[in-house]
Formats: structure tokens, C-alpha cells, sequence
């Protein structure tokens, strides 16, 4: 299938040309096995399009969190908690590569530094902008956050629906996973963990 308009993107640092020239090529025989035709007139430009759409759905694998949160970095001796919460996050669920979505609420103690809010925010967004299971996604925005500035405690929890329960298999629409994951304060301390809960339920 030749490639649409890759001049199109020349100057556009989003896309690897030679990642999306191949994803539309591929894109275009699963249209065909699928026993469609990729040359009529509504299906001419889709191999492309979903070539770009998953490039910019798993874009966290050109991202580093760490680096991220260090760019703003700052020594400051405020020691109570920090929440970040209903960060909208998307990702794909490895498994089926169907989309997962739902909010992302995150707390940090600080213990000497401090990090810009939105690279909170960001951090989530990397990591959900993978190929992902809600579990390993929710460990990896706290030990990304724990690694970086040390703090006295993180906890994230996740609220997520998945659509390959939704749409397929057991086809329950309402259900919602939540997860969760914490260290220091907000597992030693009961008290820190139950005010984390409650504010993240107001």
C-alpha cells in the first residue's frame, strides 16, 4: 500500500515516518483479512489514520517519568501531603489492545523536595500511553514518584473501565477496577491512609 502524503509529516516530531508507512501497510492487510476492501472510498485513508492514532496512544514509550518529575524539582520543606487527583488517564490493555480509561488520583508526602503539580499529571500520562494492565500501571506511577524524590510515603489508586469487558467476553458494562498501591506513611500509618481515601472521595 503506498504511503499517503509522507511529506505530510516531515517536519512533524510526533511520527517516525518508517513506523507509520509500516503500521499502515499492516493496518491495510488486517482491513483484508478481515474481508473488507482498503481501496474503497471510506477505507482508503483508515490504514493511516490508525497507524497515527497508535502512535500517539502509545507514545509513553518516548517518554522517561523519572526525567520528568526531576526537571522540576525543588528543595522545599513542606512535610503533609500532596494529592493529585482525577487525573484523566486512557491506555490500552496489552491483552487485547482495547482501550482502558478512567481517573488516576495520586499522593505524595515530601521529605525535602517537591515536584511541579503537572508533572504529576504527566507521569500518569506516560506510563498510561502504553501498552499496559491496570495493575502494573498503577505500580509504576508510585515507584517512579518514590524513586525520584524520596519521599515519606506515596499512594496512587486507579478507577478504571475496562472495554474489553465492556464490549466483548463477559460484556459487563458497568463494572469499574480499582487499584491501589502505597509505601512508607500510607502503609505504616492507618490514620495517613484513611485521610488519603477520604479525600479523594469529596
Amino acid at each position: 500500500m503506498e504511503f499517503n502524503n509522507p511529506k505530510r509529516y516531515e517536519n512533524d516530531d510526533r511520527y517516525d515516518l518508517k513506523t507509520i508507512e509500516s503500521l499502515q501497510y499492516h493496518y491495510g492487510e488486517i482491513l483484508k483479512l478481515l474481508g473488507e476492501d482498503p481501496q474503497r472510498e471510506g477505507l482508503i485513508k483508515t490504514p493511516e489514520r490508525v497507524a497515527k492514532a497508535m502512535c500517539f496512544m502509545t507514545q509513553g514509550y518516548q517518554s522517561d517519568p523519572r526525567e520528568i518529575l526531576l526537571s522540576a524539582r525543588f528543595t522545599e520543606e513542606y512535610k503533609h501531603m500532596v494529592i493529585v487527583k482525577d487525573i484523566d488517564l486512557y491506555s490500552l490493555c496489552e491483552h487485547h489492545m482495547l482501550p482502558f480509561y478512567g481517573k488516576a488520583h495520586v499522593a505524595y508526602i515530601p521529605n525535602g523536595y517537591i515536584t511541579g503539580l503537572s508533572k504529576i499529571a504527566r507521569v500518569v500520562e506516560a506510563y498510561a500511553r502504553r501498552l499496559q494492565v491496570q495493575e502494573r500501571l498503577t505500580v509504576q506511577i508510585r515507584d517512579c514518584i518514590q524513586e525520584a524524590l524520596s519521599p515519606l510515603g506515596v499512594a496512587v489508586v486507579i478507577e478504571a473501565s475496562h472495554m474489553c469487558m465492556q464490549m466483548r467476553g463477559v460484556q459487563k458494562q458497568n463494572s469499574v477496577t480499582t487499584t491501589s498501591a502505597f509505601t512508607g506513611a500510607f502503609l505504616t500509618q492507618l490514620q495517613t491512609r484513611e485521610e488519603f481515601i477520604n479525600l479523594i472521595k469529596k
